[in-house]
């Protein structure tokens, strides 16, 4: 079984925090860096354009990571 990593970020002025499973905060650690960013700005991209509160943050972070470690992103 494997266990959440929490990560504290700060959106649109709030503090929240994330449970990813690690696999997927190396992927999207990996993809801020390939975009010259901080994860906390790819965080907040994917954010904002999530389809309201019924995406999940932590489901679109997933969904965005998958894509990216196929190369769909």
């Amino acid at each position: 079984m494997r266990h959440l990593a929490k990560r504290s970020v700060r959106l649109a002025g709030h503090a929240t925090s994330i449970a990813l499973e690690p696999e997927f905060w190396t992927v999207l650690e990996q993809a801020a860096a390939r975009r010259g960013t901080t994860l906390a700005a790819l965080i907040a991209a994917q954010d904002a354009a999530r389809a309201g509160a019924e995406e999940p943050l932590a489901s679109r972070l997933r969904i965005f990571a998958l894509k990216e470690a196929s190369g769909a992103a």
